[in-house]
């Protein structure tokens, strides 16, 4: 079902079904990728939920304008199929890293402290690139529940899901586990420190350090 689901959203993507038309019925569609209707019924869910199509009983399946009234469940999607889309994402991770480090500072507890502190020593002990990768991203959703506010964790797995696809492009900074917990340890000290101040520049350097590296790595497609 995903391999299904992967090659109708694409086809919709590349506009091979265009926004506003119908796709051609079930029984079509499910000869031309080789499956069966319940098969093609449970893609279709999955592409009502994020917005790329719409069907209504008696009428058949719509094409919707995905960038009206898509959802953030797309992101992963748009980021594989155009890796221009990294650096909007991005742009928001940074706003909203920052704001995440700021209510960190602010709301933290004692277990948040030890947490953040025990995880960048996990990046510091990371054996392998892909060890360290994932230790970093534990590292923010660690200090999102820090912030105690569960929409900033909720949109810090957004950011995430939407970087893992393509994260072995964008390993680079994750070669040296030292250096990589060298990026988060400001961030983790001055959260636990209560420095607000201090934690809003200290993710704003991360978040700059890292995108520069990932993004030299990315082919610039839109």
């Amino acid at each position: 079902m995903d391999a299904l689901e992967r090659h109708l959203r694409d086809d919709i993507l590349d506009g091979r079904y265009a926004v506003g038309s119908l796709l051609p019925p079930e029984r079509e569609l499910a000869a031309r990728y080789g499956v069966n209707r319940t098969t093609l019924k449970h893609a279709f869910v999955r592409l009502v939920h994020s917005g790329l199509v719409e069907t209504r009983h008696g009428i058949g399946t719509r094409v919707r304008d995905f960038m009206r009234v898509g959802s953030v469940d797309l992101l992963p999607a748009l980021v594989v199929k155009y890796p221009g889309w990294m650096a909007e994402v991005f742009e928001v991770r940074q706003s909203v890293g920052a704001l995440i480090a700021v209510r960190a500072a602010h709301h933290h507890g004692e277990e948040d402290r030890k947490a953040l502190r025990d995880q960048v020593e996990i990046v510091a002990g990371g054996n392998s690139t892909d060890d360290i990768q994932l230790a970093d991203a534990d590292f923010h959703r660690i200090l999102a529940v820090a912030s105690h506010n569960r929409v900033y964790s909720l949109l810090t797995n957004t950011f995430l899901n939407s970087y893992m696809p393509v994260r072995q492009l964008l390993a680079d900074p994750f070669r040296d586990p030292e250096v990589a917990a060298g990026r988060l340890r400001p961030l983790s000290e001055a959260v636990c420190a209560g420095d607000a101040d201090a934690a809003r520049k200290a993710s704003e350097t991360y978040m700059a350090e890292t995108e520069s590296i990932m993004m030299a790595a990315l082919p610039s497609r839109h």
